[in-house]
């Protein structure tokens, strides 16, 4: 008789129920979609720690860190996984944008787009991974529904989430059953994102967007899976949401 390999799963991994959240990392944490996972993490007994460049309004406990410095965003995990030995996970909520058209928009500027929303990533998944294998720990990390579409004005976004997206998909492969890993995929959300940009780039008056919340609940259920039991990727969004599909 074939062996069962649901069996043989459950074998290796007994737990059958949402585990605790111990330690987690939320880059962008200190407003938006960070902030949101910040505080359900804490809601739900665990102790998150925030990577930002601002201060958190919130009482959570933090390491002032621009993202775009890839050494000092490995050094900052270093010294969150120095002080807890429970870190259980991480989030890279952080993200920023560039708009405009690739020949008016700012060299530098592009580039800090993708030094903080891809290379950032990179550099906080990199120094966490050893922690996280240790832990049976999780990475979830944040792009866009602009990972899977393009649009105009906004190629540095767009390759930035892309990026994302691939560097994720690979990273699954790669680590295999040693760390979860997920791909969350948020559309528009109610967020200050949107605050900074000319009025041709914000959303209409009309325009309906997720409360950060609930793109924060579904980080915390890709947190919370047993051993062996990963959630691939998630798009979440508004059923009205523009840019999906």
């Amino acid at each position: 008789m074939p062996s069962d390999p649901t069996a043989a799963t459950l074998a290796r991994h007994p737990t059958a129920s949402p585990v605790a959240l111990g330690t987690i990392v939320v880059t962008g944490g200190a407003s938006g979609l960070g902030r949101a996972v910040a505080a359900a993490v804490a809601s739900r007994g665990g102790t998150p720690v925030v990577l930002d460049r601002a201060t958190p309004r919130d009482s959570h406990e933090h390491e002032l860190v621009d993202l775009a410095d890839g050494a000092a965003a490995e050094a900052a995990v270093q010294r969150v996984a120095d002080r807890h030995d429970d870190l259980h996970g991480i989030v890279t909520a952080a993200g920023i944008d560039a708009c405009g058209r690739l020949s008016d928009v700012d060299r530098d500027a592009w580039e800090r787009v993708i030094a903080v929303n891809l290379l950032g990533t990179v550099a906080i998944v990199r120094a966490a991974l050893p922690h996280l294998a240790r832990t049976n720990g999780r990475v979830v990390t944040v792009a866009s529904t602009l990972g899977w579409r393009a649009l105009s004005d906004a190629t540095a976004y767009c390759a930035s989430k892309f990026g994302v997206v691939g560097f994720t998909r690979a990273l699954m492969a790669e680590v295999g059953d040693e760390v979860g890993v997920t791909l969350l995929l948020p559309g528009g959300m109610q967020t200050p994102f949107f605050d900074d940009r000319p009025e041709q780039y914000r959303p209409g008056a009309d325009a309906v967007l997720a409360p950060p919340e609930e793109i924060a609940e579904a980080a915390l259920f890709a947190l919370t899976r047993p051993p062996g039991v990963d959630v691939r990727e998630m798009m979440v969004s508004v059923a009205t949401e523009p840019s999906w599909p």
